[in-house]
């Protein structure tokens, strides 16, 4: 699927699993799992930030659901980035820490439909801090899923994406510099 307004459409469908590929190899796992398993409805978000490899091994199997998978651990500051906002999440990452000296823990979510709720309690015993990135609208996404997982917690949970709105002929970067989607804007933001 290709669209902003997808994640609060689909991965609020019971037992539907969506799936979010950061890389071309990720795309071509999740769609071989997909094919071959019978036993879940699957969607898979199409990627859309170009033809982006890795040289990592990526898994091959998906029906362990809603597991996430840590990409560096850190502490104090963890995003978890979507998706397209993988490589965002790399950049902001790497900002974070040359500004503050500290590393934030990066996580590759994988999974639309569920929350790793194992993970995320791990994370709020290390970590004040929880930025999520998609590439979506905001109202009723990913992130504000994993708010509400945080809600009576101490955790500030900071969530980046899109506002409601239809775009057309637009420029992405404009885009994502008008809904403070610049590593350095979410740096900012979170101080």
């Amino acid at each position: 699927h290709l669209g902003i307004f997808d994640i609060p459409l689909m991965s609020n469908l019971p037992e539907l699993v969506y799936l979010a590929p950061t890389n071309v190899e990720e795309y071509f796992a999740m769609l071989d799992w997909s094919i071959e398993q019978t036993k879940y409805p699957v969607a898979i978000r199409m990627p859309c930030n170009g033809m982006i490899h890795t040289s990592l091994e990526v898994d091959k199997d998906y029906s362990n659901l809603n597991k996430y998978k840590i990409m560096q651990k850190g502490s104090e500051v963890a995003i978890l980035a979507l998706g397209d906002f993988y490589q965002l999440g790399e950049k902001t990452a790497d900002y974070i820490e040359k500004e503050t000296g500290k590393k934030p823990t990066l996580i590759n979510p994988r999974y639309i439909t569920g929350l790793d709720k194992e993970l995320l309690c791990e994370l709020s015993k290390t970590h004040t801090k929880i930025i999520t990135l998609e590439d979506g609208i905001l109202d009723g996404g990913f992130g504000q899923k994993i708010a509400s997982f945080y809600g009576s917690s101490s955790v500030k949970v900071y969530n980046f994406g899109l506002k409601k709105e239809f775009l057309d002929r637009y420029n992405p970067s404009d885009v994502l510099k008008e809904n403070h989607l610049t590593p350095e804007q979410i740096a900012q933001d979170i101080k």
